[in-house]
């Protein structure tokens, strides 16, 4: 019964950590599409060519939040697909705290986060502009349209009601609230079954896989990375400080770990084969980046 209460506590708490974070989200999406439509498209391909740059700068700030913000931003095609993946990559999740409470050299925590946001901002501006050429190439725009009104549609928020309650900041905040709320419960039945999963499993069995041999042990990181939840995080970081898994298995698993960032896409963008294909790139680069750290025998 106490184990799961603390299933339970562990599943509420995270999943309220990024109210917050999704809640003001939303604000800004809601304020874009009902103030803002006509200039939005404008703003998007202005900013766009910086994308990956200020995403991997965000991202290495220690919270979930982020993550879910960006699926949430993508999904409105309000970030491009370069940006979401270089905040994917660079979000720190709980390494920060965990690092801090162990006493970890500050200097090496911040070549670590260092790692982390170059790895981002490089993949991402690469992937964007992969993405444009392709996009050319069938004579397409470079960047898709913004469709926040998809996203509201989907959600069933009713943000596109013409009635002025719905477009003042009191319809702008319901509108917003609705989209939380949606995630939010969300995230928590999915929270509560993934940590119940790592329960069952246990750390221990966990540590075991990850040092069968190398190649082994960096996609074994990534899938524990891919799980959409902030605990893979703290497991990975534990391994690393207790000297279990080098830095490249490290890394190979914060790289593709992007909190409930999947989680949240899977959720909001409609098209599931992309988020497929979203998780599958984001598990190549991690990997094969950790993997290239170890061959490179680099270390901090």
């Amino acid at each position: 019964m106490e184990l799961i209460l603390d299933i339970v506590l562990d599943a509420v708490i995270d999943s309220v950590k990024i109210l917050p974070f999704l809640f003001i989200t939303y604000l800004i999406m809601e304020y874009l599409e009902h103030k803002t439509q006509e200039y939005t498209s404008s703003i998007v391909q202005k900013t766009e060519h910086f994308g990956p740059l200020l995403g991997g700068v965000i991202g290495i700030v220690p919270q979930c939040g982020f993550s879910a913000a960006a699926s949430n931003l993508y999904a409105g095609r309000v970030i491009t697909l370069g940006t979401l993946i270089a905040i994917y990559l660079s979000t720190s999740d709980e390494m920060i705290p965990l690092l801090i409470s162990e006493q970890f050299p500050v200097g090496t925590m911040i070549k670590i986060l260092i790692i982390k946001a170059v790895i981002g901002v490089i993949a991402g501006f690469i992937i964007d502009f992969v993405v444009h050429i392709h996009h050319r190439s069938k004579g397409r725009a470079d960047e898709d349209p913004v469709r926040i009104s998809e996203l509201c549609e989907k959600e069933h928020c009713h943000c596109d009601d013409d009635d002025d309650d719905h477009h003042g900041f009191l319809g702008i905040a319901r509108s917003a609230f609705v989209h939380t709320l949606h995630i939010f419960l969300f995230v928590l039945v999915f929270t509560l079954i993934l940590n119940a999963a790592i329960e069952i499993i246990g750390e221990a069995r966990l540590s075991s896989l990850l040092k069968t041999n190398p190649i082994v042990s960096h996609i074994l990181a990534g899938l524990i990375g891919l799980i959409p939840n902030c605990a893979p995080s703290v497991i990975i970081t534990e391994l690393y400080l207790d000297h279990m898994i080098t830095l490249g298995t490290m890394m190979s698993g914060l790289l593709v770990g992007a909190g409930i960032g999947l989680l949240v896409l899977f959720r909001v963008n409609p098209e599931k084969k992309a988020n497929i294909n979203i998780a599958i790139l984001l598990f190549a680069i991690g990997t094969v980046t950790g993997l290239m750290i170890d061959l490179l025998g680099i270390t901090i």
